[in-house]
Order: C-alpha cells, then structure tokens, then sequence
C-alpha cells in the first residue's frame, strides 16, 4: 500500500485541533463545544503526548507563553469560572496531567478507575489491599468527613501542612484526582498568593457518574475511548494509545481490533517519513 502523505495527517489535526486561524477559539462556549467535540483534550499541550489542547486551539501552535499577559492565557480564566459549573471534567487524569473531559464521556473514564462501590468503602479496600498511599488515604477522608476544601484548610485537615509534606501531599492529591476520587471544584482566595483549588469528592459532585459508568464494561470504555483518540489524531501506533493511557499492550489491541472490525479503523499502514506500524480512520484510507 502506498504509505499515506505526512500532508494529509497534518492537515486532518490542524482542522480536530482547531489550529488554522479561522478555527481559533475565542469564547468559553465555544471551548465547551470543543471538549464536546473531541470527547476529551489536554488543558496544556504536553511533551511528547499528542493530543488537542485548549492552549492550542486558542493560542495557535505555538508553546505555552511566559508572559501572563499573553492573550491564549485567557484559557486560564476560562478554566477557573467554570470549576464546578458542570459544564465539563476537569481534573489530572491523562498521564497524571490537566485533562478536559466531557461530560458524555466521563462515565467512559470512570468505568476504568477502581470506584465499583461505594465511596465510603472502595478507598478503604485499596488502602488494606496495598494500593492507595497513607497520604491519599488521608486526603480521601478529610473531603469525606469534612466536605469540600480548600488547598490549604486540605492540608491542615489531613495532617500534611508542613512544608516537608509538600511533595507527598501533592502526589497524593495527583492520585486521587487520577483515579477520579476527588477534583478541583472552584477557586478561592486561601494561601499566601490569594490562589488556592477548592476540592471535592468526585462521587459528591456529580453523584450521578457512577450510575452512568455502572453499566459500561472495561472493553466498551477502552474502545470508545480508544475510538476518540483516533478521531482527533487521524493516525496513531499501539504505542502512543499505551502511553496515553497507561493500558497494557493487550487492553490497547483489544481496543483496537474492535474498532477494526467495526470499519472504523484500518492498521498495518505506513505514514510518510514515519517509522513503525500505524492505524488510521477509514476517512485517511481511503482513496
């Protein structure tokens, strides 16, 4: 088979990452719609992992600037309005990085986290089980116990506000934003910079998901998952959807040969100038 033109690749993810200028974004309902759209996007384009982001869809191609006064910034103050509004999931997911969600698909990611239960219970047996660190466990009750908190009042409440807890305090709350146990629900004006996230149960705020993820088997989820991906890259290997979304290699082949079978993907493809196998949407194959 004639390998596909690198052009056509580029040109396809110019348009789903809405990086030609007249695609630009240039208001908060227009970024809802374009999480809407993709399913699920970075907040900031991240080294290495290819994905849509906000920064780019808004700033162009370009690297995240310095200089607060950079107009793409205006992503920021988009993001921080709409903590708790449900408009949107946001939290570090992807690769433990600020990931955009849409409600439509969230349930697909939560099927793959390790809420089965309650969310009284399923914390508890990950502790005892070995699988979730003291300091999460920590942070876990006090949001339980105490309700929705601020970074600081956080810290204190689960007994990690000493500057030498920093770095345990932050990955435990990195986990359990990764595992979709808690998330940033809005901004308060706590701390010595007058900037601090707010935090919730993800249970509590939006005590419907894990109805809607109930009925979502772990192959269905990967698939539509996987599917999304796909639909906003163009092309893509086994291994950039691995390292997306830390699936192991039969979970991504699964996934993949679905989406095969169902005509929505073709593999075994060559890009331009581009090592390895690639897998491509039908709409790129086709001649």
């Amino acid at each position: 088979m004639t390998p596909i033109p690198s052009e056509l690749i580029q040109s396809y993810r110019a348009r789903t990452f809405r990086l030609l200028p007249g695609r630009r974004l240039t208001s908060k309902e227009q970024a809802i719609d374009f999480v809407n759209e993709r399913g699920f996007i970075y907040f900031w384009p991240i080294k290495e992992i290819l994905l849509p982001s906000l920064w780019a869809a808004v700033a162009g191609d370009r690297p995240v600037a310095d200089a607060h006064d950079d107009p793409g910034h205006v992503t920021w103050g988009w993001k921080d309005t709409l903590l708790g509004a449900r408009r949107w999931y946001y939290a570090k997911v992807l690769r433990k990085r600020a990931t955009l969600i849409s409600l439509e698909v969230a349930p697909y990611f939560y099927a793959l986290s390790e809420n089965y239960g309650s969310p009284d219970d399923d914390y508890l047996i990950q502790y005892q089980q070995g699988r979730l660190t003291q300091e999460a466990k920590a942070v876990y009750e006090a949001l339980l116990f105490e309700g929705p908190l601020d970074t600081v009042a956080l810290r204190r409440a689960a007994h990690l506000a000493s500057r030498e807890s920093d770095s345990r305090f932050n990955r435990a709350l990195t986990d359990l934003q990764t595992d979709f146990k808690v998330l940033p629900v809005g901004v308060t004006q706590a701390g010595a910079w007058r900037y601090a996230f707010a935090y919730d149960l993800v249970a509590r705020h939006f005590p419907e998901l894990p109805e809607q993820a109930r009925a979502i088997s772990e192959r269905q989820a990967r698939q539509e998952l996987a599917r999304l991906y796909f639909s906003s890259l163009g092309a893509a290997r086994v291994a950039d959807l691995i390292r997306l979304f830390g699936w192991t290699p039969a979970q991504a082949e699964r996934a993949i040969t679905a989406l095969v079978s169902a005509d929505l993907l073709q593999r075994n493809l060559e890009i331009e100038n581009q090592a390895g196998e690639w897998i491509a949407i039908r709409e790129l194959t086709i001649v």
